[in-house]
């Protein structure tokens, strides 16, 4: 843990100072207004692990909007940033060149030229390119490279204010609601069109209020889904903390109920108060198990694993347990947090997967890094022969951002061949 830690303001320090030097130090001469713009990058660089470590530990929640929201600015001026590194970079060459050209004309030629200038105008030529008549010598006018400086900063200002006012409109606004189909060949026909809905990364916590709730269940409650599958990350606090703002999930309906796994932050959440809490709300946690869901025109099994994160807390998921024993004629669907473990499922024939935890990315370009780790970001995949749903989640963890994965519940329906 401190080893992470040590590497995040490792990461912390190297980004302002990269701030630094492009904001404050290459478009500010040295005076009062640098060593200014130097001590405000510095607080903000102290403002990043103040933010992380007190209101995740609960105590100043009052920083989480300006923490979260510079850390959003601060990675998108960073990118913007190490964009324009190749444009500034073509312009500055440009600049060397055109100032070589005049520089190849021959000594002599420009030596005769400035002889000749200086009888005319009365006065003999001085060391330093003035002449006796008072001559001034040609001044550079403004400097470019402090210019470029400045214009790059500004338009990476603007820009970044611009995505991360955009994001937080995104993230804070109703989630989405998309519709997919998905064909599972041991579906008795009787059942097609078995309507999941699926939601996850509701992410309850200081950001958040009841609002976000009402929101989230009234579009589950637009689907009429047969069953609701939440899977996981459902909260960022306790019980004590955010009881009340979850009461809201007591008003999901769905014909044959609502399911819950843990995800990762349920573990540093205080998970089982957390598991009771949903179980009074009448939403069934699937701790390990299966259960057969009948609709009226069949059955098939729905199971639920705990997430990975629960190994450290005694609590890790048991695949076997979940699916191992079971009729594998009948039609399996997994709710697992993570998308990685249908590399764990797929030894049982699990005939769908659904999953959220990547939020889809959340800030773009963060899908790309968020693929290193995942196999599926967002949307429907195959992860060794099972298929894998993953939805984007409907809430926001960190930064009230989202760019290019805006909030989302998703109605599955379930097609039989």
């Amino acid at each position: 843990m401190l080893g992470f830690v040590g590497f995040v303001l490792v990461v912390v320090v190297g980004i302002h100072l990269y701030l630094w030097k492009r904001l404050v130090r290459d478009t500010l001469r040295p005076g009062p207004w640098r060593k200014a713009g130097g001590f405000v990058v510095l607080a903000l660089a102290l403002f990043v692990p103040a933010t992380l470590i007190l209101v995740r530990g609960g105590y100043a929640e009052w920083l989480a909007w300006p923490g979260y929201l510079w850390i959003a600015l601060m990675f998108y001026l960073l990118v913007i940033l190490v964009l324009l590194e190749i444009p500034r970079l073509l312009v500055r060459l440009i600049w060397r060149t055109s100032r070589r050209a005049p520089e190849a004309e021959p000594a002599k030629q420009v030596a005769a030229a400035r002889v000749d200038k200086g009888k005319r105008d009365g006065g003999a030529e001085r060391p330093d390119g003035s002449d006796s008549a008072g001559g001034a010598p040609e001044q550079a006018g403004i400097d470019r490279r402090m210019l470029l400086a400045r214009g790059a900063a500004i338009f990476a200002g603007l820009t970044a204010a611009g995505i991360t006012g955009y994001g937080v409109r995104t993230a804070l606004g109703g989630p989405r609601l998309d519709r997919v189909q998905i064909p599972l060949a041991k579906l008795p026909r009787a059942m097609d069109g078995t309507r999941l809905a699926v939601v996850s990364d509701i992410h309850l916590g200081p950001l958040t209020g009841t609002d976000h709730i009402s929101r989230i269940v009234s579009m589950i409650n637009s689907t009429d889904a047969d069953v609701v599958c939440i899977v996981g990350d459902l909260v960022d606090g306790t019980v004590e903390e955010l009881g009340a703002a979850a009461a809201g999930l007591r008003d999901i309906r769905a014909r044959q109920g609502a399911y819950f796994v843990t995800g990762n932050h349920e573990y540093y959440s205080g998970f089982r108060e957390w598991v009771d809490e949903v179980a009074r709300l009448d939403i069934r946690p699937l701790r390990n198990e299966r259960l057969e869901i009948a609709t009226g025109r069949g059955v098939f099994d729905l199971a639920g694993v705990n997430d990975p994160g629960g190994a450290d807390f005694g609590d890790a998921p048991d695949f076997a347990r979940a699916l191992g024993d079971r009729d594998t004629a009948r039609p399996v669907v997994l709710m697992a947090h993570q998308p990685v473990v249908a590399r764990d499922a797929a030894r049982y024939g699990v005939d769908l997967q659904v999953s959220g935890h990547t939020h889809g990315g959340q800030m773009v370009p963060f899908n790309y890094l968020v693929g290193l780790q995942q196999p599926v970001v967002s949307g429907l995949g195959s992860v060794d022969g099972v298929p894998v749903y993953v939805t984007n989640g409907a809430g926001f963890w960190g930064p009230p951002v989202r760019v290019g994965a805006p909030p989302q519940v998703t109605l599955i329906e379930l097609r039989a061949p």
